[in-house]
């Protein structure tokens, strides 16, 4: 049976958590048609030009790369070098592109996690909270016989998905007064008469995309004629970019910085001196969250001498192996992730983009 493009960017997206990207993020389906068959998926780190070429040689119908090819938005894609120049490449010769990004970065055993295996990091939890899309609350009050209804009502018009979990509500219980008054055809109560009735206050969150749908099906569920409503925006439910646990015992900061080094690879810095037992971790660009945290020493990439600056005057050390070095396991744990989820899956992670060499 044949598989399209569509409908692995669909499992991607239920098992990689698309939904927890940052909102700004690109990730997704980039280029392709959704209705294209595909035999053949690659994983790779980034798009460069020997990415496309191989690519392109080997019949890849599908790439799931972990950095976007298209960050910033394009006015035309015209054969040539750069992101546009190879997106016209890849749409030239069928190939569709998924993106990984910032969601593969939050979820568990992501490549935030990755990362903190690779420099033996125990005990972890998260910091960094990345915000994703629009989102808001939606809020109704329904008898309390009728709530599950409509709760499965709002769930099936896309309320209440946080990561993994779907129908997520949250409901307390209180008094609602009315008083209906002509033409009014209440459902409890009299007209002209005060009524005061046990309800339900529900509450889903919803994605903006969604809000039209979900209040269209509170109106068709619940069964009062005229619900009360409210939608209030909010930021919900954001993944952590970063984690932060222990070392199995302390050891110098010099000392941790070679095991950086040996394990990750990468032009290495460091800032800051002292004993290290605590460890933060943030793949690829993390120097906005050096203080985010309360570890001993910050691993991170693309950290500026002002920031290094501010973080060794609170105490902290820093050591910055480079963009590309610290996301390198998690892009080798996103290729088994595709891999359980899609089949016949070609790696090329091995095509490093790192720039920056060793003199």
């Amino acid at each position: 049976m044949t598989t399209t493009v569509g409908e692995i960017s669909e499992r991607l997206a239920s098992a990689l958590l698309f939904d927890k990207a940052a909102g700004w993020d690109p990730v997704g389906l980039q280029l392709g048609d959704p209705e294209a068959s595909v035999a053949t998926t690659a994983v790779c780190h980034e798009i460069t030009d020997a990415v496309t070429d191989r690519l392109i040689e080997g019949t890849i119908d599908l790439v799931v790369v972990y950095h976007p090819l298209l960050f910033r938005p394009v006015t035309n894609l015209i054969a040539g070098s750069g992101p546009a120049g190879r997106a016209h490449r890849l749409i030239a010769n069928g190939v569709s592109v998924v993106v990984a990004h910032t969601a593969f970065d939050v979820i568990p055993d992501g490549a935030a996690d990755a990362l903190a295996e690779a420099l033996g990091v125990n005990e972890t939890s998260g910091f960094g909270p990345i915000w994703g899309r629009e989102a808001a609350k939606v809020v109704t009050f329904v008898p309390e016989a009728q709530a599950e209804g409509v709760a499965d009502a709002m769930a099936a018009a896309g309320a209440g998905h946080i990561g993994h979990y779907t129908h997520c509500s949250f409901q307390v219980g209180g008094v609602g007064s009315f008083l209906p008054t002509n033409p009014a055809k209440p459902f409890s109560g009299e007209v002209g008469v005060v009524s005061r009735e046990r309800e339900v206050r529900l509450e889903m969150v919803c994605p903006a995309g969604r809000i039209d749908a979900v209040l269209a099906a509170v109106v068709h569920a619940h069964p009062y004629e005229e619900p009360a409503f409210d939608v209030i925006e909010a930021r919900s439910n954001a993944g952590f970019v970063g984690r932060q646990g222990r070392l199995e015992s302390p050891v110098d900061v010099q000392e941790f910085g070679r095991r950086v080094s040996e394990r990750l690879g990468g032009v290495v810095r460091l800032a800051g001196t002292g004993l290290v037992s605590t460890v933060a971790l943030v793949p690829g660009s993390g120097g906005g969250y050096l203080l985010a945290n309360s570890a001993d020493v910050v691993v991170t990439g693309d950290v500026s001498h002002h920031q290094a600056v501010a973080a060794v005057a609170a105490g902290k050390a820093i050591i910055d192996p480079g963009h590309i070095a610290t996301e390198r396991p998690g892009v080798k744990a996103l290729y088994a992730a595709v891999a359980e989820t899609v089949d016949n899956v070609v790696d090329m992670t091995h095509l490093d983009p790192d720039p920056w060499k060793e003199l």
